[in-house]
C-alpha cells in the first residue's frame, strides 16, 4: 500500500489542539475512552446498532442488527472530523446510514482516541470485501462488494480526498472540507467517481475551500454542492443526523442502491433540495 504520510503531517496546518477540541463539542464527545456498546437507533427499515471486529481493531463497524437475507449492504468507508480515533464521534448520522440498509466503517474504535490516516479508510474496505468472502463471517455474501462509498467531514474529508482515487469507489462525500493546500489540487482533478460536497454555509470554516475545489472538479466528473447555513459543525449532533443525516442517506441510495425517487433531491433545476434553504450547485446531474 502506498504512503500518504507527508500529505497527512499537512493537516496539522487545519488541526491545533484548540482547533480539535473544538471541533469535539458540538458532538458531545469525551476526550475519555470508554467501554465499546452496542445502541440501536435510525429512521430506516432496519434497527441499527455499531460493535467492533478482532479483524479490524481500529474501526467502528455500524450496520443493520440483524443482517437481512434480502438485500447485501453497500460499503461506506468514514473518516472523523479532526482526523480522531473515535468512532463513535458521529454515531447518530452513522446509525442513521445503517439503518438503510449501509455497512458504515468508521476509522477508531468506540469513544477510542489517538489520531487516523487516510490508509484506514482502505483499510476499512479491505476488510468488509474479505469478509464477505471468509468462511464462517457472519458478513459472508451479506455486504455489496461492487457499491462502495468513501465520505467524511472535515479533516476527515481531506482523508477522503487521499484514497478517492481508489478504482473500487463508486462515490465520494466531503463533508465540511476542502483542500488547505494548493500543491494538493491533483487530488480534486483525479476524482474518477460521482463527487458531493456539503458544507454548513459562509459561516463553515471549511466551506470556502469546497467552493475553490468545486471550481477545479474535471468537467466531465458528475457532481453535487450543497450548503446549509448551519457552520462547520453541520446538524450531526442532532437527532439521526438531523438535515445532513437525510441528505446523506439520499445521496448513498441514489449512488449505492440505484434509487431514482432519492436522486431527485439533487437532479434538476426542480431538484428537492433547489428552492430551500439549500444553496445548490450542480454538474453533469441526470
Amino acid at each position: 500500500m502506498r504512503s500518504r504520510t507527508p500529505f497527512h503531517r499537512r493537516l496539522a496546518l487545519f488541526l491545533t489542539p484548540l482547533v480539535a477540541a473544538a471541533l469535539l463539542i458540538p458532538f458531545g464527545v469525551s476526550a475519555a475512552a470508554a467501554d465499546p456498546v452496542e445502541t440501536m437507533s435510525g429512521t430506516g427499515p432496519y434497527d441499527a446498532q455499531y460493535d467492533t471486529s478482532l479483524r479490524l481493531r481500529d474501526h467502528t463497524i455500524y450496520r443493520p442488527s440483524t443482517l437481512p437475507d434480502d438485500e447485501q449492504l453497500p460499503i461506506v468507508a468514514w473518516g472523523n472530523g479532526a482526523c480522531l480515533a473515535n468512532g463513535t464521534m458521529f454515531e447518530d448520522v452513522l446509525l442513521e446510514f445503517a439503518s438503510h440498509g449501509f455497512l458504515v466503517i468508521a476509522n477508531g474504535r468506540p469513544n477510542g482516541s489517538g489520531r487516523t490516516d487516510a490508509d484506514m479508510l482502505i483499510d476499512a474496505v479491505d476488510w468488509a470485501v474479505a469478509e464477505n468472502e471468509r468462511a464462517f463471517s457472519k458478513y459472508r455474501g451479506k455486504i455489496d462488494t461492487d457499491n462502495i462509498a468513501v465520505m467524511g467531514q472535515s479533516c476527515g474529508g481531506l482523508e477522503t480526498y487521499e484514497v478517492a482515487d481508489d478504482p473500487r469507489i463508486d462515490t465520494t462525500v466531503l463533508w465540511n472540507s476542502g483542500l488547505l493546500d494548493p500543491s494538493d489540487t491533483h487530488l480534486v482533478e483525479n476524482l474518477h467517481a460521482p463527487v458531493a460536497y456539503f458544507t454548513g454555509g459562509p459561516t463553515d470554516i471549511a466551506h470556502r475551500n469546497a467552493l475553490e475545489d468545486w471550481g477545479r472538479l474535471p468537467e466531465e466528473l458528475p457532481a453535487f454542492l450543497g450548503a446549509l447555513d448551519v457552520g462547520h459543525s453541520g446538524t450531526f449532533g442532532e437527532p439521526n443526523g438531523g438535515e445532513y443525516g437525510r441528505v446523506g442517506t439520499a445521496w448513498l441510495q441514489w449512488h449505492l442502491k440505484d434509487d431514482a425517487e432519492a436522486a431527485r433531491e439533487f437532479v434538476g433545476d426542480d431538484c428537492g433540495l433547489c428552492d430551500t434553504d439549500w444553496e445548490v450547485e450542480q454538474q453533469n446531474l441526470d
